[in-house]
Parts: structure tokens; sequence; C-alpha cells
């Protein structure tokens, strides 16, 4: 499957029943972690299906997608739940930003400077990438220090994840069927997306799961499991078929140490002074009356005599 085939049917994918019931839950907790972070500049990296910064009230704000052909698909677009009314972040209409601009580069090669961006989101970026240690540097590259970045990924541990993984087995043994979820891509699970994040430098502040109904097809038979949405949450969180990690580019202070922190100890120390105390003056030792400075030989000489 070439590359274009993959963008063509991971979109369509979207579109049925199970992806618009992934994007739902993404835009709402999308919205609800970014109306709180602010600064100028903020990127989205792929999933143009989704408005991962329509929460944010950012006066810059890009969306970046890998190929041209992500946003030249004429498919109706995904209905996404609105937006919340009680976000106090949300500016006015005649305010708010025009939609996004839309950009198309490499995520492993971004085209921006280092230490310009205030927050980036990768929805599904780094399971689609070519190489996600490369996308996840960049990434840090481009970000300032106590800049945010947010990953949403699917969960291998789910059941959604167990079905994908049984559907290639079938394949490999020749038994045919086809697969739950689109073939391109690589599923990343959530403590190795921990763990990439500290090796950078980032300091993982939160995360979370969701979407713990089976994976089925129809609408009708997924809104049956809903209730399965509390029970989940309580009983098994980390088993939700998406999750999300929030965390923030730690840049450590210099500090001096060994000799150059003496060397500045010394320049600004102060000099002593010493004082006395007032009403006694100094004394000298009397001087010996005159005649008396005689020599040990002279005084031996004058007690043998007497």
């Amino acid at each position: 499957m070439t590359r274009s085939d993959a963008i063509i049917e991971l979109a369509h994918w979207w579109q049925s029943p199970p992806g618009r019931y992934l994007l739902a839950w993404e835009q709402r907790q999308l919205d609800g972690l970014v109306n709180d972070l602010f600064g100028f500049h903020a990127l989205q990296l792929g999933l143009p299906q989704l408005d991962a910064l329509r929460a944010n009230r950012m006066p810059h704000r890009w969306l970046a997608t890998a190929s041209a052909m992500d946003t030249a698909l004429d498919l109706p677009p995904v209905p996404l739940p609105p937006v919340d009314e009680a976000l106090s972040t949300l500016l006015p209409d005649d305010l708010a930003p025009q939609g996004v601009a839309a950009l198309h580069c490499d995520f492993d090669a971004l085209p921006f400077p280092a230490q310009s961006l205030d927050l980036v989101v990768l929805p599904h970026a780094l399971e689609l990438a070519r190489d996600p240690h490369d996308t996840l540097r960049e990434v840090e590259r481009v970000l300032r220090p106590e800049g945010r970045v947010l990953i949403v990924g699917l969960n291998p541990a789910s059941l959604w994840g167990l079905r994908q993984r049984a559907g290639h087995l079938r394949q490999r043994l020749g038994l045919g069927g086809s697969l739950y979820l689109p073939p391109s891509g690589e599923f990343i699970g959530y403590g190795r997306v921990r763990d990439w994040l500290r090796l950078l430098g980032f300091e993982v502040e939160s995360g979370r799961f969701g979407c713990w109904r089976p994976p089925l097809r129809s609408t009708a038979w997924l809104e049956r499991w809903g209730w399965l949405e509390a029970a989940g949450q309580r009983a098994w969180p980390v088993l939700g078929a998406l999750y999300m990690v929030q965390a923030v580019k730690r840049v450590r202070g210099m500090r001096l140490v060994g000799l150059a922190r003496q060397r500045q100890q010394i320049k600004g120390a102060a000099p002593a002074v010493a004082a006395q105390r007032q009403g006694r003056t100094p004394t000298r030792p009397p001087r010996p009356a005159a005649g008396t400075n005689r020599s040990r030989t002279e005084t031996m000489e004058m007690e043998f005599n007497e």
C-alpha cells in the first residue's frame, strides 16, 4: 500500500462510527486542556479532521500535515461536539482567530526556528510518523522552555489494540479477514511515550485514558455499550482505547561550582573593619630606669663579691 492509499483509507475510517466516536472524545479532552495554555504560537501536527486548537486563544495557530492530500480530499467534515460554553478562556466570536493556517512539511523537519513555539499538539502523529523518535526530538527543538506538548495515541493494551493484533495474526496465518483499524501506523504504548519524553528533558504533568466501549462497527451497538464509560473509568482506566499525555519542557538553570564559584564569592566579599573600645587608650610597657640596664655577667660578679 502506497502512502497516498494509506492517507485515503485513514481519512475514510475517521468517517466511520468508531472513528467519529474516538474523535468526539479527543475533541472534548483537548478543548478542556488547551483553553488554559497561554502563549503566542501553537501548532497541530496531523489529523486535520480534528480541530485541536479551537478552544485555545493564542494569536498564531498552524495546522501541519505530512502531505497535501490530507486536506485535498473531498470528504464531508466529521461532526465534532460543540465547544463547551463554560470555558472561560474562549475569545468572543469577533475577536477569535478565523481557523488555522495549513502548511505541508515533514514532521521530523519542521519549518520553525528553535525555541519558537509555545504549544504543540500531536493527535496520532507519532503513530503515523516515519520515525517517531525524530519527530519527538524535532518537537523538543521548536518548543520554548516551559512550552507544552500534548500527545494522543491508540492504546495497544486495550480491546481495540487486541482486536487489531488478532486481525494481523489471522492474515499472517492465511485465514483472511479484514482489520478493524487502518493498517497504516504503529501502536506506541503509553509507558513508552512517557519514557521518551523524560529522555528529552520533558516533565510529564498528566496522563489520562478514555473510550472503554468494545470495538464495534455500528453506531447502535456502540450506544448500547455506553454504560462502560463510567465503569471502565472506575475499574480499569488503563484499558481505554485512547490515551493522552501532557508534558512541559524543562530547561535547567546554570549553577556555578568549584573554582568559579569561589572566585565569585571572593570578589563580592566586603572588607572587615576592626573597631576599638572607646574610653581606653592603648598602653605601652614601661621603659627600664636609667642605669638599670645591666648585663647578666655584671650582676653575677656583684653577688660573688658580696
